[in-house]
């Protein structure tokens, strides 16, 4: 049975800290700010506001005051402060037992993606794929995407409308929804924390890479098994994507649909998600239905049933 985190009551407590890349203390207060006006109790960590080299603190600190924070039976939710590099460098350290007695939120996207994968190969605990503290600032706060992390918590449900993409595969499918940056999940593919992709839905996105090296990482998932096994696929954002002085001759997307041109899952690009301003909470670790054609939309499936695929025929 699915250990599902309980959703939030007015007066929960929410922990924020920073187990990867350093972050500015005023950010994390504004964001706490939000929360607290929301209703409820925030503590932020030391972690935010501390500055290592790149990380905000070393290995061991960072570690420390995520443990705590799992350990707390308190926090009924953990708001990471930014994402960046880091969480590879603590994850097999972490202890989760005391999390599994009382599961709670565990929020954000980009290297957060490692926490995510070990939680649900590991745990099968659901995660949130959502904004961090840096995505919530005075310019956003009245945003639906920001919005959307407030209803996640109180168990709202999660059903998302946005518009076909050119080059989606039509059809309809139902699975498990996981996934997240595309870089971390190629880096965990082979570790014990790489999923069975086996009847999921897979979520990716990535920021700043080049097309090589996109095409380089798809290729990598291919080998590895996990795209065969899928029930569909689902693009966020490539932001920012780069090219070499030699053009690869692709668009991320284009790059993508050749990977996956010899299955006959239904694909969707451009779900509002990922490394851009428009950045909607996704629970991991469900089960969805996602349609792909006019108009597209993804909907969080709240009641058992038997898994019913609709993909379109390949030609």
């Amino acid at each position: 049975m699915m250990n599902i985190p309980a959703y939030l009551q007015p007066g929960d407590l929410i922990g924020i800290t920073c187990p990867a890349s350093k972050m500015d203390r005023p950010v994390a207060e504004f964001a706490a700010g939000v929360l607290s006006s929301w209703g409820y109790r925030v503590r932020i960590g030391n972690t935010a506001g501390m500055h290592y080299h790149n990380f905000s603190a070393p290995d061991e600190v960072r570690r420390g005051e995520l443990q705590e924070m799992l350990d707390d039976p308190e926090i009924r939710a953990i708001l990471f402060g930014r994402g960046g590099y880091g969480m590879v460098r603590i994850i097999d350290q972490l202890d989760f037992s005391r999390f599994c007695q009382y599961p709670k939120w565990l929020c954000g996207y980009s290297d957060i993606t490692t926490l995510h994968l070990h939680v649900h190969a590991r745990l099968g605990i659901p995660t949130l794929h959502s904004m961090m503290c840096s995505g919530i600032t005075s310019l956003t706060v009245q945003d639906p995407y920001v919005e959307s992390l407030r209803q996640v918590w109180r168990g709202g449900d999660i059903h998302y409308h946005f518009p076909a993409h050119p080059l989606n595969r039509q059809g309809t499918c139902r699975g498990m929804l996981i996934g997240g940056n595309l870089s971390l999940l190629t880096n965990l593919s082979g570790t014990a924390a790489a999923p069975d992709m086996a009847r999921k839905i897979l979520l990716i996105e990535d920021v700043g890479e080049y097309l090589y090296n996109i095409d380089r990482m798809m290729m990598n998932l291919k080998r590895a098994g996990w795209l065969e096994k899928l029930s569909g696929l689902l693009l966020g954002s490539f932001t920012a994507s780069q090219e070499t002085d030699t053009p690869f001759g692709q668009t991320a997307y284009e790059i993508i649909l050749d990977k996956v041109k010899e299955y006959a899952f239904p694909v969707a690009f451009g779900f509002p998600a990922g490394h851009q301003p428009e950045n909607y909470t996704l629970k991991l670790g469900v089960p969805y239905t996602l349609h792909t054609g006019e108009p597209c939309f993804l909907k969080e499936e709240t009641q058992p049933a038997p898994y019913h695929d609709h993909h379109p025929a390949l030609s």
